[in-house]
């Protein structure tokens, strides 16, 4: 997850949210890093989803309209 080139940053945090942080040793940059990394990675998905809904919802349009190719075939 490391990045090749760093950029030192302020983050404001909670201070028993860090005190209890540093009693267990984690680590507070690579936490911070993961929680960013997902944050961005969600919004991401959140984005392509909206992005590309019209398209989804129309591959769905044959399977409404005529069904599953083969349906009187399946065994269940």
């Amino acid at each position: 997850m490391s990045a090749t080139t760093r950029r030192p940053t302020n983050v404001s945090l909670p201070e028993a949210l860090v005190a209890e942080a540093k009693a267990l040793d984690v680590n507070l940059s690579r936490a911070c890093e993961e929680g960013l990394a997902a944050a961005v990675r969600t919004e991401r998905q959140r984005r392509w989803k909206a992005e590309n809904r019209a398209a989804m919802e129309s591959w769905a349009d044959p399977l409404d309209r005529y069904g599953l190719p083969l349906a009187r075939h399946r065994a269940f």
